[in-house]
C-alpha cells in the first residue's frame, strides 16, 4: 500500500536516502554525498511524497513527484529488488500521471529498473541540476 509522508517522517524519508544512494551511487564524490544529504530535506516542502512501509510499518522506499515529473524514488538498501520500487512507480503512473524522470547516467540499476517501466531517454545533460559533473539522463515515458 502507497500512503502520503507525514512531516514527521521526513528524517525516516533521509535514513531511506541515504542508504539507498550508498548502495547504488558509487560514483558520486563523499563530498557530494554530504552536499545532497544537507539538501534533500529542503526538497521535500515542495513535493508531493509518498512512501511505502514495510510489514513493521516502517518506511522502506518513498517517492517525490512534481506536475508530471517523478523528482526522486529511493528504497532503502537492504529492500531494493523485493518490488517496494515498482510498486511507488505504478502508482505514480496510474494516479499520478508521471511522464518523465531524471536518472544519473552512471547507475545503470536504475536506468534498467526505468526502461522495464517504458521509460525511454530523450535528452542528456552533461552536469547535474547543481553543475556537478554527474551525467543525467531524461527519461520520459514511452506513449501507448
Amino acid at each position: 500500500m502507497i500512503y502520503a509522508v507525514n512531516k514527521t517522517e521526513y528524517e525516516d524519508l533521509v535514513s531511506v536516502w541515504e542508504s539507498s544512494v550508498k548502495s547504488t551511487h558509487h560514483f558520486l564524490a563523499k563530498e557530494d554525498f554530504e552536499f545532497y544529504k544537507k539538501l534533500i530535506p529542503s526538497f521535500f516542502e515542495n513535493l508531493i511524497l509518498h512512501c511505502v512501509k514495510n510489514e513493521k510499518e516502517q518506511i522502506v522506499g518513498f517517492m517525490g513527484t512534481d506536475k508530471d515529473n517523478l523528482e526522486m524514488l529511493f528504497v532503502h538498501e537492504s529492500e531494493i529488488g523485493k518490488g517496494f520500487g515498482k510498486k511507488l512507480l505504478v502508482y505514480a503512473i496510474d494516479n499520478l500521471n508521471i511522464k518523465k524522470v531524471d536518472v544519473n547516467k552512471d547507475n545503470p540499476q536504475a536506468i534498467d529498473f526505468y526502461t522495464r517501466f517504458g521509460f525511454e531517454t530523450k535528452s542528456v545533460s552533461d552536469v547535474d541540476g547543481f553543475g556537478k559533473p554527474y551525467p543525467i539522463l531524461h527519461l520520459v515515458l514511452k506513449s501507448n
